[in-house]
């Protein structure tokens, strides 16, 4: 197996003397990330941040080993160990602390967030989505760069990930709640990704190549939708957005709810002819802490406040 170093330094992600943050779990693909981010960046620039949730019985083994590994690479850890939440969705609760602890330090030494997800999370990811929400966004995955967060390992899978640790003498943690079916990805990943590998041994470098070209041509609907909003205005006006094709309506819509969430706003474009059948002075609220409002003639997002206005429809007599 090739040496992986020379491919992720080529990624860009991770340069000498380059400050990052890995987020450390203690499995395959985060020691494979820290270990290249050592050697690609240098012990000095790298520091780790390990969530010990106090979920399983054998967590405290997990921050154990990740000190030890740190120790060893010579490597700041940041441990934190937040309190679970009394109900709720757990894996979404310890991803936001995750990402929340890996902000603070980020902004507080500088550098990146390095995140362990490989090719095969890639894969998993949009085929999960494609399941799961309806859109074009399902289909694009996750990027390489997303501000401070990096990706290192997109190009890589899981299988070069565990190998390169064997090559280099680095053991890894498994959770043995990857192995349980109680949660959605376990079964994709037991039950859906081998029987896309019957019907075809190439399955995940399709998807993979599929989401390579989707990108290419997201680029290209994104300068048609720039276009389009700014001959309708700012704020565009309610009408001319109406006069639009409808598939270029709907990502209209969303690019207006993804600037008003000031990120990626919530997947609205099921809504569009709601949104456009809105009157003067009507209001939508969208999802997302978002509402949709039309004033003085033109079409508009923002916070969602108390009860929206009536849609023409609907409204009373």
């Amino acid at each position: 197996m090739t040496d992986l170093i020379d491919e992720v330094r080529g990624g860009g992600l991770l340069e000498p003397g380059r400050r990052v943050l890995v987020l450390l779990s203690g499995g395959r693909d985060s020691v494979c990330l820290l270990d290249l981010a050592v050697r690609i960046a240098g012990a000095e620039s790298v520091a780790a941040l390990h969530c010990n949730y106090r979920l399983r019985d054998d967590a405290g083994a997990d921050e154990d080993f990740c000190a030890a590994l740190c120790e060893r690479l010579g490597v700041e850890l940041h441990v934190r160990r937040p309190d679970a939440p009394g109900h709720g969705n757990v894996q979404a609760w310890a991803r936001d602390q995750r990402y929340a602890e890996a902000a603070g330090l980020a902004l507080a030494r500088g550098g990146d967030v390095a995140a362990g997800h490989t090719a095969t999370d890639q894969v998993e990811t949009v085929l999960y989505r494609l399941a799961a929400s309806p859109g074009r966004r399902a289909l694009l995955g996750m990027v390489a760069r997303e501000g401070r967060l990096v990706r290192p390992l997109l190009g890589v899978t899981r299988e070069q990930t565990a190998a390169h640790c064997t090559a280099r003498g680095l053991e890894w943690r498994e959770d043995p709640s990857n192995a349980s079916d109680a949660f959605a990805r376990n079964r994709l990943r037991a039950q859906l990704l081998p029987a896309l590998r019957s019907l075809h041994p190439a399955a995940e470098a399709n998807v993979l190549r599929t989401l390579a070209l989707l990108r290419d041509e997201a680029a290209v609907l994104d300068a048609v939708v720039d276009a389009a909003l700014a001959e309708a205005g700012d704020p565009p006006a309610l009408e001319q957005l109406r006069e639009l094709p409808p598939p270029l309506r709907r990502l209209a819509l969303q690019r207006m709810a993804d600037r008003a969430a000031g990120g990626q706003g919530p997947a609205i474009g099921h809504r569009a002819a709601e949104m456009l059948a809105l009157a003067e002075g009507g209001a939508l609220d969208v999802g997302g802490g978002l509402r949709a409002e039309v004033r003085g003639g033109a079409l508009r997002f923002g916070a969602s406040r108390g009860r929206a206005a009536p849609r023409p429809d609907r409204a009373p007599p």
